[in-house]
């Protein structure tokens, strides 16, 4: 993609959030997207039309991540009530809650074929969660962290997660590996590149960092922000 590919205009302003949004996402082909915020909910929209289809209710607090299952059948949503929500897209029921984190969950992710959500907290861990199981406890706990966990992404062996601790890590669930890069600044917003080769990770002196994940090497800062970068797309 060029830079003459990339949009020039706005296409639309999706209105109904009581107060701050704090994520949104797009459904994997494009044609929906999920928002959630400060007012507790999470919506869902047709941001083609500007069109607003469905409201999701039942956390306690904020909510700071939504992601959705590739055939759009489930969601997965995260916040300050300690919980992580798996719902129903089309019903908007609550299927089950998972509980186990102490404190705020920042991040929640699927994996490749949404059997497995991992939730990222400010308790310092990752969890698991089997979508499958009737159970709400976490099927693995990772607490090598030395501060709260911001954000999370996973392939399909592998668990990559930035911390306020200034590390990202990644953890290579087939043998029990784990690799830490320090970028030397808490990070608050890791992304993955399409070809699985690169992270990029945004950090609190507002600088994005681009890292090789075969090499470990630091490939480039980009910098002109004047405040903290907290999502990554």
């Amino acid at each position: 993609m060029s830079a003459s590919d990339l949009p020039t205009k706005e296409a639309n302003v999706l209105k109904g959030h009581e107060g701050a949004v704090l994520a949104a996402r797009f459904n994997a082909d494009g044609n929906y997207c999920l928002s959630c915020g400060k007012d507790r909910t999470i919506r869902l929209w047709n941001p083609h039309r500007g069109i607003h289809i469905k409201t999701y209710k039942s956390h306690g607090r904020e909510v700071r991540d939504v992601h959705v299952t590739p055939d759009n059948s489930k969601l997965i949503s995260c916040g300050g009530d300690r919980q992580v929500f798996y719902w129903d897209v089309s019903t908007g029921r609550v299927i089950r809650k998972f509980r186990g984190h102490e404190s705020e969950v920042n991040a929640v992710k699927f994996n490749e074929y949404s059997s497995v959500a991992v939730s990222a907290g400010y308790d310092q861990s990752l969890r698991s969660w089997d979508c499958r199981s009737h159970s709400t406890e976490p099927i693995q706990i990772i607490d090598t962290f030395a501060d709260s966990v911001m954000s999370v992404c996973l392939t399909k062996t592998e668990i990559i997660a930035g911390s306020v601790d200034g590390t990202v890590r990644t953890f290579d669930i087939r043998v029990g590996r784990e690799i830490s890069d320090n970028l030397g600044q808490p990070v608050n917003c890791i992304s993955l590149s399409n070809d699985g080769n690169c992270i990029l990770a945004s950090c609190l002196d507002s600088t994005l960092r681009l890292l090789d994940r075969t090499m470990g090497e630091l490939l480039q800062e980009y910098k002109g922000h004047t405040c903290r970068v907290s999502v990554l797309s």
